[in-house]
């Protein structure tokens, strides 16, 4: 398991010779680049080598004519503590997700720990809790934004207000607590808004006992934030409610690796075709009845690729940039002032697919060589990925 780290800065990073540089922007999704450089964490330069300053680097990368990407965000997670789940009893699981180019996991709820306190004290304490410690403590540096409170009946305006306070900024799914109502939920959800705590609904049928059927009425009526899994979690609305979710609302479009694969076409293309894809975004909904799935966020990018008409540089961009707009991150783009996360990766060997892109295209995952987080590299060539053709190296 690589090392647990809180995720410190590093010294000057440069990242050279890369073939194929991915900016995570849907406005312009390939970079005429081939040089990051990276200070202290944080991109300062990107470009052609002769136009940055590249010299006193403490360490370089040599890309090898590979692609390079944002860090992958997966905006749906249900974390407990630690590196370890309690939904599937399963150790590491984070640190998975990490080899499968994930840096960034936002938190729908912690609702799988064991007697999740459901009284308005608790889940509040549960919220802070988790938030301070995934502050303090990220696996192999991967960052997890938790203390996402599940909203409970009895909940006042001053309780948003204190958790804003304690530097709570997300709310776990509405609908998977005592509040399921629409008219109950949008109360909360504008005291949420109010203090800048950003808000999820869960959409569909159940998916854990305390659960219910969320429908187009109710996510509506409340408002949320973001429409937490719109293909279902697992079970989908239908087509023609997830059709008046995309066109008549503004609110992010969630698409997630555990949900309806059919349902999750349909909100694209709906998305697509009213030209607003910059609301869709990816997560997981993990770890879940289905398990852990730390090759998710890349599973979706090929199958929305290869089966949903969208150009696969662009498919990145609902995986890095569009959430990292929708979710208010510092990650997620490659430009100077953004937090320095890649993947770099390449076609997976033996692919029918003559490019990277084409490879995914085709509906192939590439093979990950090397993950960035805050310009320190955090694995090499992933043990969870098909092994990519060409792997970088790091040179000094």
């Amino acid at each position: 398991m690589a090392e647990q780290q809180t995720g410190a800065a590093a010294g000057k990073l440069v990242i050279r010779n890369i073939g194929l540089m991915l900016s995570g922007d849907l406005a312009r999704p390939i970079l005429d680049a081939d040089t990051i450089v990276a200070d202290k964490g944080t991109i300062v330069a990107v470009g052609k080598a002769a136009d940055v300053d590249a010299g006193g680097a403490a360490t370089v990368i040599d890309a090898k004519g590979t692609t390079v990407a944002p860090g992958l965000i997966d905006s749906h997670v249900h974390p407990v503590f630690g590196d370890w789940t309690p939904r599937q009893s399963q150790l590491g699981w984070i640190d998975s997700f990490l080899n499968g180019g994930v840096t960034t996991m936002v938190s729908a709820g912690e609702v799988h720990l064991p007697g999740r306190p459901k009284d308005v004290v608790g889940v509040k304490a549960l919220a802070v809790t988790a938030q301070r410690a995934f502050a303090g403590f990220r696996p192999g540096g991967v960052k997890v934004l938790a203390g996402a409170p599940v909203i409970e009946q009895g909940m006042v305006e001053d309780d948003f207000k204190e958790l804003a306070a304690a530097g709570v900024t997300l709310l776990g799914e509405v609908g998977l607590g005592g509040v399921k109502a629409g008219d109950e939920a949008k109360h909360m959800v504008a005291w949420a808004r109010k203090y800048g705590i950003q808000s999820t609904i869960h959409t569909g049928g159940p998916s854990i006992p305390g659960s219910g059927l969320i429908d187009r009425d109710v996510v509506m009526e409340a408002d949320a934030d973001v429409i937490g899994h719109i293909n279902g979690g697992h079970t989908a609305l239908p087509f023609d409610q997830i059709r008046d979710l995309c066109a008549d609302t503004r609110r992010s479009i969630e698409i997630v690796h555990n949900g309806n694969e059919k349902a999750a076409l349909h909100a694209l293309r709906i998305a697509r075709d009213i030209g607003q894809l910059e609301r869709v975004i990816l997560g997981t909904d993990s770890p879940a009845g289905s398990g852990v799935q730390p090759l998710g966020i890349l599973r979706l990018i090929a199958m929305l690729a290869a089966l949903g008409d969208v150009p696969a540089e662009q498919a990145f961009c609902l995986a890095t940039g569009n959430t990292a707009r929708q979710r208010r991150l510092g990650c997620g783009l490659v430009e100077p002032g953004r937090a320095a996360d890649f993947v770099i990766m390449d076609k997976a060997q033996h692919s029918a697919g003559r490019t990277i892109l084409d490879s995914v295209r085709l509906g192939d995952i590439p093979g990950i060589g090397m993950v960035v987080i805050d310009g320190v590299v955090r694995v090499g060539r992933s043990r969870n990925t098909p092994p990519a053709t060409i792997v970088p190296e790091v040179v000094a």
